[in-house]
């Protein structure tokens, strides 16, 4: 694979997975962040720091998004008319709307647009998708994902749902997506929320979420999540039941499973790290390098993306109103790669 030259624009907790894995596969990484931590961030891993988003552009062939929720279809509709390829943190924005312009302006500049869906990558998650799709347990009937972790109160962005959409679009859009890649589109969200839902989030600070989807397929997943105080180990867990028998998963069932991280300079905490071999993030990159490169398509794309903010962005509104959201089928963009 030929060198790739990046752009990482963001130098917090995910910045701190990506780049690491950007160095494994030997790209030359340029490190953007606005509020000074990129010279910190890039000396750690021997790459350079610059100091404007322009300057790390400039000729770059991938543009990775590490910045808050509420920055992302700025940075991409530049990179995009930049002519960069990007790797955008998840959601790819807060509103459908929006992610799908992001979608349709890759897809007409030619370029490549790849979500962090990072989850697909996980050794448990990567191994149940051919068990699910390949009949493994016979018809599915329902599933249930959960995925607890400490409240992120590092970074106050969180918190405020206009720049993060809350735990439902910025925690629980993992599993959702899960879902989805698993069981079909999704057809019907029925969502709540509880607890500390707006900024600032004190230490200490709880919230939960809970979605049921309603997939094409007559599937029924339930997604619940959990901002939880400090001392809460991370965890996540699946449930699936089909006429073929159950799986079942319990990342604490893994000694090697542990959060890793400290406020400030340190990597951020909220990160999951174990004993996977080969780190997720790096396995995702990796794939995503291939295919910017010119290799084949992975896993998860532009489309994947959108859909998983529409599904989020209902299941807002579904605790917002207390109704349910039925969704219309999604529409591509012509030309865009699945």
């Amino acid at each position: 694979m030929a060198q790739l030259d990046v752009a990482l624009i963001g130098a917090g907790g995910i910045a701190r997975a990506h780049l690491p894995a950007w160095t494994t596969l030997g790209a030359r990484v340029r490190v953007y962040a606005p509020d000074g931590q990129a010279p910190t961030l890039a000396a750690e891993f021997g790459q350079a720091a610059v100091a404007s988003r322009e300057e790390a552009m400039d000729g770059a062939d991938v543009v990775d998004v590490c910045t808050p929720t509420d920055t992302h279809h700025e940075i991409t509709l530049a990179a995009v008319a930049a002519g960069a390829h990007v790797l955008c943190e998840k959601p790819l924005a807060l509103r459908a709307a929006d992610a799908e312009e992001m979608a349709a302006a890759a897809a007409a500049a030619g370029v490549r647009l790849y979500p962090g869906h990072v989850v697909r990558f996980f050794p448990a998650y990567a191994r149940l998708h051919p068990l699910i799709t390949g009949g493994g347990l016979g018809r599915v009937a329902v599933a249930r994902f959960t995925r607890t972790g400490r409240y992120p109160t590092w970074s106050g962005w969180f918190a405020d749902p206009t720049r993060s959409g809350g735990i439902l679009v910025d925690q629980m859009i993992h599993d959702m997506d899960i879902a989805r890649w698993l069981f079909g589109e999704v057809v019907r969200v029925h969502a709540h929320h509880s607890g500390h839902l707006t900024a600032p989030a004190p230490e200490g600070a709880v919230a939960t979420g809970t979605a049921v989807l309603t997939h094409a397929t007559g599937v029924i997943s339930q997604i619940v999540g959990v901002w939880a105080p400090p001392a809460t180990p991370f965890r996540t867990t699946f449930h699936i039941a089909g006429t073929g028998g159950t799986v079942r998963h319990d990342s604490l069932a893994s000694p090697g499973l542990r959060i890793v991280g400290t406020v400030g300079t340190g990597a951020a905490e909220g990160i999951p790290a174990g004993d996977f071999g080969e780190s997720p993030y790096t396995t995702q990159i990796r794939e995503l390098a291939d295919a910017f490169a010119g290799g084949p398509e992975p896993r998860v794309g532009a489309a994947d993306g959108v859909a998983a903010v529409r599904i989020a962005a209902a299941a807002a509104d579904s605790a917002r109103t207390g109704r349910a959201v039925e969704l219309l089928p999604p529409l591509a963009p012509e030309g865009a790669a699945a």
